[in-house]
């Protein structure tokens, strides 16, 4: 199974969910992540807490998703609301694309400590969808199966 996140400018929330989903899955899904306007750094909080996490940071860039065209993703997930109104590139086709909205910790404005705890509620919100995920048998599912337990899991 390969997912592409996708977040506008692929460094916080997007980055986050390619590094966990790796870590997690132990080579059962591959994952990936970009953006449609990428930045061209990753968000340095979001390298600190995954660290902190002990998820490993190297490799982790911003990237834009014309650069993932070889990746040819199972799902993609855009995981901020400005990408889900997005037009994904044509190479996407008739790839399963979900909407998984996730608050983004990189703007919260206040002390250090407010801003570890959102980096830690939306790693552990993350981490919880992709225990679930982890409990799909994938070879038994059609891709209507796969949209409807994925979509569920976005869900608040």
């Amino acid at each position: 199974m390969k997912i592409l996140y996708i977040c506008t400018h692929n460094r916080c929330r997007s980055v986050l969910s390619e590094a966990l989903t790796n870590h997690m899955g132990g080579g059962k899904i591959e994952a990936r992540s970009a953006g449609s306007q990428p930045v061209g750094e990753v968000h340095p909080l979001t390298k600190h807490y995954l660290a902190e996490h002990g998820v490993p940071t190297h490799g982790l860039l911003s990237k834009s998703w014309d650069d993932m065209e070889d990746f040819t993703p199972d799902v993609v997930v855009t995981v901020c609301d400005s990408a889900a109104g997005e037009s994904c590139p044509v190479w996407m086709g008739k790839t399963l694309k979900l909407h998984w909205g996730l608050e983004d910790p990189s703007k919260i404005e206040g002390t250090d400590a407010e801003k570890a705890e959102a980096f830690r509620a939306t790693i552990r919100e993350i981490e919880r969808r992709v225990e679930r995920m982890l409990a799909f048998d994938f070879s038994s599912m059609d891709q209507a199966a796969l949209k409807a337990a994925m979509a569920e899991m976005g869900a608040h």
